[in-house]
């Protein structure tokens, strides 16, 4: 988690500061062995693209790395609890297991609003660890929107 919370809070990749408005969420996807296959932020703002959300732009990055879309045996770890799009990505990328941060009350789709990952009518079940690091990643978003209150 600690990586995911430095990846949240690092400038982009092409080495400027994080766009303005896009909200630190940092990901890191893991391999069956445990190495680190890829990383990624909210980019929303950024690339203008909707679905930049750091899950999906990790789990990208990852597919690509590993030359397929099926990342079976490998760990999301995100400092926020995904939506219902990037809990839909992660059952359907087949994703062993999760590792979330903070609770999102108002859109998490893990537990909080929704339980996406868990919905036994699925043809996939990630296992999930939520709440880890929750205080410190919690306070990264809260500190992003006392700052940024147009958003």
């Amino acid at each position: 988690m600690r990586r995911a919370l430095a990846i949240a809070r690092s400038p982009d990749a092409a080495g400027g500061e994080v766009a303005a408005g896009d909200v630190p969420v940092g990901a890191v996807v893991y391999g069956p062995d445990g190495t680190e296959l890829a990383t990624g932020r909210n980019e929303r703002e950024l690339t203008g693209d909707p679905s930049a959300h750091a899950e999906i732009v990790a789990m990208r990055r990852a597919a690509a790395k590993l030359g397929g879309w099926r990342l079976s045996g490998c760990t999301v770890v995100v400092t926020l609890e995904p939506c219902t799009m990037c809990a839909g990505a992660l059952v359907l990328a087949r994703v062993s297991a999760l590792v979330f941060g903070a609770w999102e009350p108002k859109t998490g789709a893990v537990g909080s609003l929704w339980d996406v990952v868990r919905d036994p009518r699925l043809n996939h079940r990630p296992e999930v660890y939520g709440g880890v690091l929750e205080s410190e990643c919690a306070e990264l978003v809260r500190s992003f929107f006392r700052t940024a209150p147009d958003l």
